[in-house]
C-alpha cells in the first residue's frame, strides 16, 4: 500500500472546501454527508480544491496549483495577454490546501466531470510546463510552467468526465438537428429552468475561449487531448455514467425513475443526436448513451489514448483503465440532489484499488 494524497476537483458549476456553502452542502458528497470527512475518517488523506466554476481547463489547472503548492495563482504572462485578463489570482500562501508538498508527495487526482479535464491539464503541466510562458519573458514564471514534477502524481481519476467533449453543447450548433421536432417532458423543462439561475458564467471581458464551454465541445477537447497525452509513469482511471435507456430505433431516452429531473431534457437530446461538428468530426451513434450532460462514450478514455476494461489483477501506467458503467446520471458520483445516492462505499473501494496498485 502507498501512501498517497487524494484531490478531489469539482466539475462545471461546482465548489470546494475554500466556498462557504461547501459547509452546508459538500459538492462531494451532497445529500449523502461529506465524502471529504468520511474519507479522512477512514484514514485517506483527503482534500477538495475550489476552482473556477466556469473558467477554462488552463485556469483551474493554474489554480489548482497555487492552492496544493500553497502560492498566488499564476495564469501565465502569455496566457493573461491572450486572453485578456489579469495574470495573478488569489493568494493561498497562508492557507495551502496541503501542509506539505513536495516530490515525497504522491497526488491521486480525482476529477469528477470538468474536473477531470482540469487534472489532466494540471498533471501536463506539471510534467512538460509550458513553452509559451517559458518564452514569455516574464522573469517569475511559475514553476508550474517549468515542467519536471511528473513524478508529483501518481494517478488520476475521471468520473464522468468529457474527455472528447459533449454533444450537449455541440448539438445547439448543428443545424441539420432540428431540436424543435423533439419532445421534451414539462417536469424537465420546469427543472431546468429553476437550477439554470445562477449557474450560468458572468463574462467579464475576457477571451470567450477562455471559459469551460468553450472546452467541452468537442472539436476543442480534441484539440487538448492532442498536448495531454498519457504520462507513462502514471496510473489512469475512468469511471463513465450512463442513465439512459436504449430504444428500439437505436436512440437513448432518459430513464425518468432514476435521473435528476433537470438533466432529463439534456438527456433526451443528447440520445437522439448525431451529425458534425464545426471541425466536421462525425458524431455517431456510439455518442448517443449518456448520463444526462456528457456522452458515456466520451467519459471513457481519450480517443487514440490506450485503455483497457479495468482489471485489479493487471493495471499499468499510461493507459487508462475504464472502470465498468456506473449506474447513474451525472450527479450520481457526487451523492444525488433529488436522486439521493449513497456514495462512501464506492469510493473508499474505488480509492483502494488506486492504493494498491
Amino acid at each position: 500500500m502507498r501512501d498517497l494524497t487524494f484531490i478531489f476537483v469539482h466539475g462545471l458549476s461546482g465548489w470546494g472546501s475554500y466556498d462557504k456553502r461547501n459547509r452546508y452542502l459538500p459538492y462531494w458528497g451532497l445529500r449523502s454527508g461529506d465524502l471529504i470527512s468520511i474519507l479522512r475518517k477512514e484514514g485517506i488523506d483527503s482534500y477538495a480544491v475550489s476552482v473556477d466554476p466556469f473558467g477554462s481547463a488552463w485556469d483551474r489547472a493554474c489554480e489548482l496549483y497555487a492552492q496544493i503548492a500553497g502560492r498566488r495563482t499564476d495564469y501565465g504572462e502569455a496566457h493573461s495577454k491572450e486572453f485578456r485578463h489579469e495574470r495573478f489570482g488569489r493568494d493561498f500562501s497562508s492557507c495551502p490546501l496541503i501542509e506539505k508538498w513536495d516530490d515525497d508527495t504522491r497526488l491521486v487526482l480525482i476529477g469528477h466531470s470538468f474536473g477531470g479535464t482540469t487534472a489532466r491539464l494540471f498533471s501536463e503541466l506539471l510534467a512538460n510546463g509550458d513553452e509559451k510562458e517559458k518564452n514569455s519573458g516574464a522573469k517569475d514564471i511559475s514553476s508550474l510552467f517549468l515542467g519536471g514534477m511528473k513524478d508529483r502524481v501518481f494517478g488520476i481519476v475521471a468520473l464522468a468526465s468529457p474527455m472528447n467533449g459533449t454533444t450537449a453543447y455541440d448539438m445547439y450548433e448543428d443545424e441539420s438537428f432540428d431540436i424543435k421536432n423533439i419532445k421534451i417532458p414539462l417536469i424537465s423543462r420546469i427543472f431546468g429552468h429553476m437550477t439554470s439561475v445562477g449557474t450560468e458564467p458572468k463574462f467579464d471581458g475576457r477571451d470567450r475561449r477562455d471559459y469551460a464551454d468553450y472546452d467541452m465541445h468537442i472539436d476543442n477537447a480534441m484539440k487538448l487531448n492532442e498536448r495531454m497525452k498519457p504520462i507513462p509513469s502514471v496510473y489512469y482511471f475512468s469511471v463513465p455514467c450512463s442513465k439512459s435507456i436504449l430504444q428500439k430505433d437505436g436512440t437513448y431516452r432518459p430513464d425518468k425513475k432514476g435521473m435528476e429531473p433537470h438533466f432529463i431534457k439534456a438527456s433526451t437530446l443528447i440520445g437522439q443526436y448525431t451529425g458534425k461538428t464545426r471541425g466536421g468530426f462525425e458524431v455517431d451513434n456510439k455518442w448517443l448513451e449518456n448520463d444526462g450532460l456528457v456522452n458515456t462514450f466520451s467519459a471513457k478514455a481519450p480517443i487514440g489514448a490506450p485503455s483497457t476494461d479495468f482489471n485489479n489483477d493487471c493495471i499499468e501506467p499510461g493507459i487508462w483503465n475504464v472502470f465498468p458503467i456506473f449506474d447513474g446520471d451525472h450527479m450520481s458520483l457526487q451523492g444525488g440532489f433529488l436522486k439521493k445516492k449513497n456514495i462512501s462505499d464506492f469510493y473508499l473501494s474505488l480509492l483502494n484499488c488506486v492504493k494498491y496498485v
